[in-house]
Order: C-alpha cells, then structure tokens, then sequence
C-alpha cells in the first residue's frame, strides 16, 4: 500500500511544524535569558490548537490522491520559500510566540523591506491554501477565517509590544 501524495504533503507539513517549534522554544530561550519579554501568552495556545486542529481536520478529510492542480502547489512552494525567506532573515529572534528583546533593532531587511509582518501574511495565505489544494475548499475558507481573527489579536498585542523600539 502506498501512501497518496496529500498525505506526503500534511506529513511534510507536520515535520516541518514541529522543526519550528523546536527551533522557536530554543531562540525563545536564549531571547528569555538575555532579558526579553514574552506578551500575548493567552492566545498563543489558541494557534496550537487552530494549527493542530487544521492538519488533523485535513488527514481526516483529504482523499489520498485528489486532482493536482499545478498552480496551487506551485503557490504552496513559494510560500514554503517565503517561510524559510522570514525565519532566515529574522535569525535567533524568530519565534512562534511575541518575544521582544528591548535593547534588539527591529528587523527592517529581506521581506520586512516590504511587509510589516510577512510570517503573518505567508499563514493567512496557506491555511486557506493548502486545503484547497486538497480539494477541501470549505475547509480552507473556514480555518482561514478563523486564522484571521487569530492574527487579528495577535498582530494588535504585536504591534503594542514593539511600539517602544519603533523609530
């Protein structure tokens, strides 16, 4: 029996999930030990919950190989680029959480040239995509939205926390 190429692609997403976390519990460490500021640590179990409920959802849905339609996985591997793109650029002060380090410059180079907040904008995009690309468009548009009142309060205590290092 082998696997459909759907879930190749949520076990691809999975892994790299929890390469993140990994990779975002160990920045967020050493940001907390030199003397930043963690805010907004209410909603974030929220987004694990909203991210974990979104793959399982999909893994339980999805038929194991549905009708590749190019432009959508091609749409997929740019943003996977721009994800790599952000967490690259932003370095040891990348976290999954709002971690600010007074002292830190905010990070005006590579996407933040051009987005605020690119990191934001490459999840609002995926969320909806990725279930598209499965063929579970209902899927898609209803953790999209749910993602977008998400990062609607998250993107708020966001900004108030890097007000002050702003200028």
């Amino acid at each position: 029996m082998t696997l459909g190429w759907a879930y190749l692609l949520i076990g691809l997403i999975v892994v790299q999930r929890l390469a993140e976390l990994v990779l975002a519990r160990r920045n967020t460490q050493r940001l907390l030990a030199r003397g930043a500021e963690e805010h907004g640590r209410r909603h974030y179990p929220l987004f694990i919950l909203l991210h974990g409920s979104w793959l399982i959802a999909m893994a339980l849905l999805t038929d194991p190989s549905p009708p590749l339609n190019p432009w959508l996985l091609a749409g997929f591997a740019m943003l996977f680029v721009a994800r790599i793109w952000v967490i690259a650029t932003l370095g040891e002060y990348w976290t999954t959480r709002i971690i600010s380090l007074p002292q830190a410059p905010l990070v005006r180079r590579g996407p933040f040239r051009f987005l605020r907040h690119p990191n934001y904008t490459v999840v609002a995009l995926e969320i909806p995509l990725v279930p598209a690309l499965l063929g579970l468009h209902v899927l898609g548009v209803v953790f999209g939205l749910l993602n977008l009142a998400l990062l609607t309060w998250r993107i708020r205590v966001e900004n108030a926390a890097l007000a002050p290092r702003e200028g």
